[in-house]
């Protein structure tokens, strides 16, 4: 399907690997634009060499012009970091068509434990970031009758986890106010507002949990995830790749009568009816 987004410009955030790096290559397959985000400038490079070939490609298979690829390493969660990104060289400023946010989740713990500054932080990340990207770029969507903005949030959005009290509390608030603002004025301007809620994805930061419950449980990684597998009725995991083609999807001109929807990709892991 041709989504009918190619020579657009999109911000992707957190897209040196998984989730985001996943939206941000199911993006340039379709001839987007990207200006990719991450903190770890290594690491954000690679992620855009790889992307550059897939760009060639598709040039190659369409015969239209590659689409670029600017890396900024950048903390996106400060003002230094987003104004980095709105001032990129041979980028479009802050005329982009599309933004995907994603910043890492907050760490699992104990509320009892966190302080005023562990919420400040995540509501910072988790809330507040999204909220100035939306701010600096929602109009610039409007005047020009197009825009795409996705929120990559949590299935824990939608089924709260009890040791990820700092994530359940800043994506719920973020939810919120997307929520309303989807539904303002923008939305009759061609503007959509959106959240994507992944459950488990095949990613380092699931692998990461893996070895942590290993370490607490006494089994084996192997066990721990084999388990984990088991408990989702599609019996795997997702990958980062079908939910990029998830998130292109709601970035598409086809996805313009979808806004201030929460979207689950958890392969039936939440059992509720709405």
């Amino acid at each position: 399907m041709d989504l009918g987004i190619a020579g657009k410009w999109a911000l992707v955030c957190g897209a040196s690997k998984g989730l985001g790096f996943g939206s941000a290559k199911a993006l340039v397959e379709d001839g987007v634009n990207v200006v990719i985000n991450a903190r770890t400038d290594a690491a954000l490079q690679e992620a855009a060499a790889q992307l550059r070939a897939v760009a060639t490609q598709w040039s190659g298979t369409t015969g239209r012009k590659a689409p670029e690829v600017l890396a900024v390493a950048c903390d996106i969660t400060t003002e230094a970091g987003r104004a980095a990104v709105f001032s990129v060289p041979g980028g479009p400023g802050k005329d982009y068509d599309i933004v995907v946010t994603n910043a890492g989740g907050p760490p699992p713990g104990d509320f009892r434990n966190w302080d005023r500054d562990a919420w400040l932080k995540a509501v910072d990340a988790n809330m507040l970031t999204p909220i100035e990207l939306i701010k600096a770029t929602v109009d610039g969507m409007a005047a020009r009758g197009f825009g795409r903005i996705v929120n990559i949030t949590s299935s824990a959005v939608k089924a709260p986890i009890d040791i990820l009290g700092l994530s359940n509390g800043a994506r719920s608030g973020l939810t919120g106010f997307v929520a309303g603002v989807a539904r303002s004025g923008i939305a009759a301007k061609g503007v959509t507002i959106n959240n994507l809620l992944p459950g488990k994805f095949d990613t380092d930061r699931l692998k990461t949990t893996f070895a942590a419950n290993a370490g607490k449980s006494g089994k084996t990684v192997d066990e721990v995830r084999k388990a984990q597998e088991a408990m989702v009725p599609a019996k795997r995991f997702g990958t980062p790749a079908e939910f990029g083609a998830i998130c292109a999807f709601l970035c598409s001109q086809h996805a313009g009568y979808m806004t201030g929807q929460n979207i689950l990709a958890d392969g039936g892991a939440y059992p509720g009816t709405f």
